[in-house]
Protein backbone atom coordinates (compact mmCIF):
# COMPACT_ATOMS: atom_id res chain seq x y z
CA UNK A 1 0.00 0.00 0.00
CA UNK A 2 1.08 3.43 -1.07
CA UNK A 3 1.63 6.18 1.97
CA UNK A 4 -1.49 8.18 2.42
CA UNK A 5 -1.58 11.10 0.52
CA UNK A 6 -3.08 14.53 1.48
CA UNK A 7 -6.56 13.27 1.99
CA UNK A 8 -5.37 11.50 4.86
CA UNK A 9 -3.18 13.41 7.86
CA UNK A 10 -1.78 12.28 10.91
CA UNK A 11 -4.45 14.24 13.07
CA UNK A 12 -6.75 12.18 11.52
CA UNK A 13 -8.50 9.86 14.34
CA UNK A 14 -10.79 6.84 13.75
CA UNK A 15 -13.57 5.34 15.57
CA UNK A 16 -14.35 2.40 14.95
CA UNK A 17 -18.34 0.73 16.06
CA UNK A 18 -17.89 -2.71 16.01
CA UNK A 19 -14.72 -4.96 16.09
CA UNK A 20 -15.86 -8.13 15.11
CA UNK A 21 -13.56 -10.29 11.85
CA UNK A 22 -14.05 -6.94 9.91
CA UNK A 23 -13.52 -4.22 12.52
CA UNK A 24 -10.62 -5.60 13.76
CA UNK A 25 -8.57 -5.98 10.92
CA UNK A 26 -9.51 -2.40 9.59
CA UNK A 27 -8.20 -0.94 13.68
CA UNK A 28 -5.21 -3.35 12.98
CA UNK A 29 -4.47 -2.01 9.91
CA UNK A 30 -5.15 1.90 10.93
CA UNK A 31 -2.80 1.58 13.28
CA UNK A 32 0.41 0.01 11.98
CA UNK A 33 -0.27 3.00 9.40
CA UNK A 34 0.55 5.12 12.75
CA UNK A 35 -3.59 6.19 13.03
CA UNK A 36 -5.03 6.62 16.33
CA UNK A 37 -7.84 4.25 16.20
CA UNK A 38 -10.64 3.61 19.09
CA UNK A 39 -13.00 0.78 18.65
CA UNK A 40 -15.61 -0.04 20.82
CA UNK A 41 -16.34 -3.20 22.27
CA UNK A 42 -19.48 -4.77 24.21
CA UNK A 43 -17.55 -5.38 27.57
CA UNK A 44 -14.31 -4.13 29.63
CA UNK A 45 -10.70 -5.11 28.20
CA UNK A 46 -7.41 -4.07 28.60
CA UNK A 47 -7.25 -2.60 25.30
CA UNK A 48 -6.32 1.41 26.22
CA UNK A 49 -7.66 2.21 22.94
CA UNK A 50 -10.97 0.33 23.43
CA UNK A 51 -14.19 1.50 24.92
CA UNK A 52 -17.37 0.13 25.87
CA UNK A 53 -20.69 0.39 23.41
CA UNK A 54 -24.00 -1.72 24.17
CA UNK A 55 -26.91 -0.18 22.88
CA UNK A 56 -28.77 -3.51 23.90
CA UNK A 57 -28.33 -2.49 27.22
CA UNK A 58 -27.76 1.24 27.25
CA UNK A 59 -24.14 1.36 27.15
CA UNK A 60 -22.88 4.23 25.67
CA UNK A 61 -19.65 5.99 25.34
CA UNK A 62 -18.48 8.90 27.66
CA UNK A 63 -18.52 12.20 25.39
CA UNK A 64 -14.74 12.33 26.13
CA UNK A 65 -14.51 9.46 23.22
CA UNK A 66 -15.67 11.31 20.64
CA UNK A 67 -13.01 14.16 21.37
CA UNK A 68 -10.72 15.04 18.27
CA UNK A 69 -13.04 12.02 15.82
CA UNK A 70 -12.79 12.72 12.26
CA UNK A 71 -13.50 9.03 11.07
CA UNK A 72 -15.95 6.56 11.77
CA UNK A 73 -16.70 3.62 10.82
CA UNK A 74 -19.76 1.08 11.67
CA UNK A 75 -19.24 -2.57 11.38
CA UNK A 76 -22.48 -3.25 13.19
CA UNK A 77 -25.13 -5.15 12.25
CA UNK A 78 -29.02 -4.30 12.95
CA UNK A 79 -30.38 -5.38 16.01
CA UNK A 80 -33.09 -7.88 16.57
CA UNK A 81 -35.49 -4.98 16.56
CA UNK A 82 -33.97 -4.31 12.52
CA UNK A 83 -32.68 -0.73 14.31
CA UNK A 84 -29.18 0.68 13.48
CA UNK A 85 -27.45 0.41 17.01
CA UNK A 86 -25.45 3.36 16.19
CA UNK A 87 -27.83 5.66 14.83
CA UNK A 88 -30.61 4.58 17.54
CA UNK A 89 -28.10 5.49 20.34
CA UNK A 90 -25.24 7.64 19.19
CA UNK A 91 -26.87 9.84 15.98
CA UNK A 92 -26.79 13.01 17.88
CA UNK A 93 -23.62 13.08 19.32
CA UNK A 94 -22.19 11.67 15.72
CA UNK A 95 -23.74 14.50 14.10
CA UNK A 96 -22.84 17.62 16.91
CA UNK A 97 -18.94 15.89 16.05
CA UNK A 98 -19.27 16.55 11.96
CA UNK A 99 -16.77 14.27 11.52
CA UNK A 100 -15.07 14.16 7.83
CA UNK A 101 -16.25 10.60 6.85
CA UNK A 102 -18.61 8.06 7.73
CA UNK A 103 -18.65 4.68 6.50
CA UNK A 104 -20.76 1.98 7.04
CA UNK A 105 -20.56 -1.65 6.07
CA UNK A 106 -23.47 -3.15 4.34
CA UNK A 107 -24.51 -6.66 2.64
CA UNK A 108 -24.60 -7.69 -0.72
CA UNK A 109 -27.41 -9.22 0.03
CA UNK A 110 -29.99 -5.96 -0.23
CA UNK A 111 -29.85 -7.18 -3.87
CA UNK A 112 -31.93 -10.46 -3.29
CA UNK A 113 -31.97 -12.95 -6.24
CA UNK A 114 -30.88 -12.78 -9.73
CA UNK A 115 -30.64 -16.40 -11.04
CA UNK A 116 -26.93 -15.75 -11.15
CA UNK A 117 -26.72 -12.48 -13.19
CA UNK A 118 -24.17 -9.81 -12.29
CA UNK A 119 -25.40 -6.65 -10.10
CA UNK A 120 -24.06 -3.59 -9.70
CA UNK A 121 -24.38 -0.14 -7.72
CA UNK A 122 -26.99 1.37 -9.58
CA UNK A 123 -29.63 -1.93 -10.10
CA UNK A 124 -32.55 -2.19 -7.97
CA UNK A 125 -32.81 -3.19 -5.06
CA UNK A 126 -34.99 -6.62 -4.14
CA UNK A 127 -33.60 -8.03 -0.53
CA UNK A 128 -35.60 -11.65 -0.19
CA UNK A 129 -34.35 -12.71 3.36
CA UNK A 130 -35.63 -10.17 6.56
CA UNK A 131 -31.99 -9.27 7.46
CA UNK A 132 -31.31 -8.29 4.27
CA UNK A 133 -34.69 -5.73 4.90
CA UNK A 134 -33.50 -4.74 7.59
CA UNK A 135 -29.66 -3.76 6.51
CA UNK A 136 -31.27 -1.94 3.45
CA UNK A 137 -33.60 -0.10 6.15
CA UNK A 138 -30.13 0.84 8.51
CA UNK A 139 -28.55 1.88 4.88
CA UNK A 140 -32.02 4.59 4.01
CA UNK A 141 -31.55 5.91 8.13
CA UNK A 142 -27.93 6.53 7.40
CA UNK A 143 -28.84 8.49 3.95
CA UNK A 144 -31.28 10.06 5.90
CA UNK A 145 -28.90 10.79 8.73
CA UNK A 146 -27.31 13.77 6.83
CA UNK A 147 -23.68 12.32 7.92
CA UNK A 148 -20.90 12.11 4.95
CA UNK A 149 -21.63 8.25 4.68
CA UNK A 150 -20.35 5.98 2.29
CA UNK A 151 -21.83 2.98 1.90
CA UNK A 152 -20.00 -0.92 1.45
CA UNK A 153 -21.73 -3.60 0.09
CA UNK A 154 -19.92 -6.47 1.34
CA UNK A 155 -20.36 -10.73 -0.34
CA UNK A 156 -19.07 -13.50 1.47
CA UNK A 157 -16.42 -12.08 3.76
CA UNK A 158 -13.57 -14.62 4.42
CA UNK A 159 -9.98 -14.44 5.75
CA UNK A 160 -6.81 -16.16 8.18
CA UNK A 161 -9.07 -17.81 10.71
CA UNK A 162 -11.98 -17.70 9.16
CA UNK A 163 -12.42 -19.89 6.09
CA UNK A 164 -13.28 -23.02 4.42
CA UNK A 165 -10.36 -24.41 6.25
CA UNK A 166 -11.56 -23.95 9.45
CA UNK A 167 -14.50 -25.92 8.54
CA UNK A 168 -12.59 -28.62 7.21
CA UNK A 169 -10.09 -28.58 10.18
CA UNK A 170 -13.01 -28.84 12.34
CA UNK A 171 -15.09 -30.89 10.24
CA UNK A 172 -17.77 -28.83 9.97
CA UNK A 173 -17.59 -29.16 6.59
CA UNK A 174 -20.60 -29.61 4.45
CA UNK A 175 -19.67 -30.18 0.85
CA UNK A 176 -23.00 -29.17 -1.00
CA UNK A 177 -23.86 -29.35 -4.60
CA UNK A 178 -26.62 -26.73 -6.47
CA UNK A 179 -26.85 -26.71 -10.27
CA UNK A 180 -25.69 -23.09 -11.37
CA UNK A 181 -25.11 -21.34 -7.97
CA UNK A 182 -23.17 -19.56 -7.77
CA UNK A 183 -21.84 -17.20 -4.73
CA UNK A 184 -19.21 -13.44 -4.80
CA UNK A 185 -16.85 -13.33 -1.85
CA UNK A 186 -14.36 -11.04 -0.94
CA UNK A 187 -11.09 -11.55 1.57
CA UNK A 188 -10.82 -8.93 4.81
CA UNK A 189 -8.00 -7.54 3.82
CA UNK A 190 -9.31 -5.85 0.89
CA UNK A 191 -12.21 -4.81 2.30
CA UNK A 192 -9.85 -2.56 4.81
CA UNK A 193 -7.50 -1.90 1.86
CA UNK A 194 -10.43 -0.74 -0.88
CA UNK A 195 -11.68 1.85 2.30
CA UNK A 196 -8.22 3.29 2.93
CA UNK A 197 -7.45 3.67 -0.62
CA UNK A 198 -11.04 5.77 -0.99
CA UNK A 199 -9.93 7.98 1.91
CA UNK A 200 -6.39 8.50 0.61
CA UNK A 201 -7.57 9.66 -3.01
CA UNK A 202 -10.92 11.48 -1.39
CA UNK A 203 -9.78 14.62 -2.70
CA UNK A 204 -9.21 13.50 -6.23
CA UNK A 205 -11.96 10.83 -7.02
CA UNK A 206 -15.49 11.31 -7.94
CA UNK A 207 -17.68 10.27 -4.50
CA UNK A 208 -19.80 7.64 -4.94
CA UNK A 209 -22.57 6.85 -1.74
CA UNK A 210 -22.93 3.53 -2.53
CA UNK A 211 -19.92 1.08 -3.75
CA UNK A 212 -19.39 -2.88 -3.92
CA UNK A 213 -16.58 -4.67 -2.55
CA UNK A 214 -15.98 -8.02 -4.08
CA UNK A 215 -13.28 -10.00 -5.99
CA UNK A 216 -13.09 -10.49 -9.96
CA UNK A 217 -14.52 -14.42 -9.55
CA UNK A 218 -17.52 -15.45 -8.32
CA UNK A 219 -18.01 -18.85 -8.33
CA UNK A 220 -19.17 -22.01 -7.31
CA UNK A 221 -18.59 -23.27 -3.27
CA UNK A 222 -17.69 -26.67 -4.64
CA UNK A 223 -14.90 -25.04 -6.13
CA UNK A 224 -13.88 -23.21 -2.95
CA UNK A 225 -13.83 -26.06 -0.85
CA UNK A 226 -12.35 -28.50 -3.77
CA UNK A 227 -9.21 -25.90 -3.33
CA UNK A 228 -8.91 -25.94 0.05
CA UNK A 229 -8.64 -29.36 -0.17
CA UNK A 230 -6.19 -29.51 -2.65
CA UNK A 231 -4.32 -27.29 -0.32
CA UNK A 232 -4.46 -29.73 2.17
CA UNK A 233 -3.62 -33.03 0.68
CA UNK A 234 -6.56 -34.28 1.66
CA UNK A 235 -9.79 -35.79 -0.73
CA UNK A 236 -12.96 -33.97 -0.44
CA UNK A 237 -15.72 -35.90 0.13
CA UNK A 238 -18.62 -36.66 -2.15
CA UNK A 239 -20.83 -33.93 -2.87
CA UNK A 240 -24.61 -33.92 -1.35
CA UNK A 241 -27.17 -32.26 -3.59
CA UNK A 242 -28.92 -29.20 -2.50
CA UNK A 243 -31.88 -30.34 -2.22
CA UNK A 244 -31.06 -33.56 -0.02
CA UNK A 245 -29.17 -31.48 2.40
CA UNK A 246 -31.47 -29.00 2.96
CA UNK A 247 -33.40 -31.32 5.51
CA UNK A 248 -30.43 -31.36 7.91
CA UNK A 249 -29.53 -27.43 7.39
CA UNK A 250 -31.03 -24.99 9.40
CA UNK A 251 -33.38 -21.90 8.20
CA UNK A 252 -30.53 -19.71 8.31
CA UNK A 253 -27.95 -22.05 6.49
CA UNK A 254 -30.95 -23.15 3.79
CA UNK A 255 -31.44 -19.00 3.45
CA UNK A 256 -28.14 -18.77 1.49
CA UNK A 257 -28.27 -21.46 -1.36
CA UNK A 258 -31.55 -19.25 -1.60
CA UNK A 259 -29.96 -16.54 -3.72
CA UNK A 260 -27.60 -16.79 -6.10
CA UNK A 261 -25.79 -13.55 -8.09
CA UNK A 262 -22.80 -12.31 -8.84
CA UNK A 263 -21.40 -9.04 -7.69
CA UNK A 264 -19.89 -6.64 -9.55
CA UNK A 265 -16.71 -4.26 -8.90
CA UNK A 266 -16.47 -2.30 -11.64
CA UNK A 267 -17.07 1.28 -10.12
CA UNK A 268 -14.39 0.21 -7.00
CA UNK A 269 -11.95 -1.47 -9.41
CA UNK A 270 -12.35 0.24 -13.32
CA UNK A 271 -13.53 3.89 -12.81
CA UNK A 272 -11.91 4.15 -9.08
CA UNK A 273 -8.69 2.63 -9.90
CA UNK A 274 -8.77 0.13 -7.05
CA UNK A 275 -6.34 -2.95 -7.24
CA UNK A 276 -7.41 -5.83 -5.50
CA UNK A 277 -4.56 -7.66 -3.04
CA UNK A 278 -6.52 -11.01 -4.03
CA UNK A 279 -8.23 -10.72 -7.09
CA UNK A 280 -9.85 -14.45 -6.72
CA UNK A 281 -10.37 -17.06 -4.18
CA UNK A 282 -7.37 -19.41 -5.08
CA UNK A 283 -5.24 -16.20 -4.14
CA UNK A 284 -7.50 -15.28 -1.00
CA UNK A 285 -7.55 -18.61 0.38
CA UNK A 286 -3.75 -19.44 -0.02
CA UNK A 287 -2.86 -16.22 2.48
CA UNK A 288 -5.29 -18.57 4.22
CA UNK A 289 -3.36 -21.21 4.24
CA UNK A 290 -0.47 -19.69 4.77
CA UNK A 291 -1.33 -17.85 7.81
CA UNK A 292 -3.20 -20.76 9.15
Amino acid sequence: MKNLASSLSKKNKFLILGCGFSGSFFAKTIRQLGYTALTSSRSENKDPNSFVFDSENGIVPDEKIFSGITHVLSCIPPDKNGEDPVLKSLKSKLQNLSPEWVGYLSTTGVYGNTEGDWVTEIDQTNPCQKRSHNRLNCEKKWVESGLPVQIFRLPGIYGPGRSTFEAIRNQKIRVISKKDQVFSRIHVADITNAIIYLLQNKNYLKFHQIINIADDEPCSQIEVIQYCYDLLGLKMPKPILFEEAKKELSPMAQSFWLENRRVSNKLLCKTLGYKLIYKNYKLGLKNCFLNS
